[in-house]
């Protein structure tokens, strides 16, 4: 038995889960107090409510059932979180010159191009800046994440100063420079 797939999902008051049949799909739809957020249930994968918990179990222990197994209690249980929590990612902008702020629904950014880039935030997510910090946030962790991703992926990081955008906990491993004639 997978030992995360095995676990049962608590669910919150002011939660609910729906497992619906839709074309050939069956698709698990969580309903909380920040929105919905719905699933395709994986093929092998069965759930099933009881009182205030939902059980995730699987047809049989072939291989791609069993990790599949584990795959869709997290996906579920993220959803649960998210419509009830939410989910919250931080940049931080080093770098002297390097400038944040929202325009509109629109994050503009000031890089050390030689032009602003503006990055077109989408709907579900909120994005929100704070001197040089950046704050994503919305109610699906996947999409959260990428927003993230691809906030960072304009200037990532350098090694040598550290300038770029980086996740507020993430540590960037520094280099020496030129070592010169010795």
């Amino acid at each position: 038995m997978s030992r995360i797939g095995k676990l049962p999902i608590e669910i919150p008051s002011g939660v609910t889960i729906t497992v619906q049949s839709q074309n050939a799909a069956v698709v698990v739809v969580v309903t909380g107090p920040k929105g919905e957020l719905s699933e395709s249930l994986l093929d092998g994968i069965t759930v099933k409510q009881e009182e205030n918990q939902l059980l995730v179990s699987r047809a049989d222990d072939e291989a791609i059932h069993r990790a599949r197994h584990g795959l869709m209690r997290t996906l579920i249980d993220n959803m649960v979180i998210g419509v009830t929590k939410g989910f919250e990612k931080q940049l931080e902008v080093n770098g002297v010159g390097f400038r944040v702020n929202m325009a509109g629904a629109n994050l503009t950014m000031k890089l050390g191009f030689s032009h602003d880039v503006v990055y077109a935030v989408p709907q579900g997510i909120t994005v929100s800046t704070d001197q040089n910090k950046i704050t994503v946030t919305g109610i699906s962790k996947q999409q959260v994440g990428q927003i993230a991703a691809e906030i960072r992926s304009f200037k990532k990081p350098e090694p040598y100063k550290g300038k770029g955008i980086k996740y507020v906990d993430e540590r960037i491993i520094r280099k020496s420079g030129k070592s010169g004639k010795e």
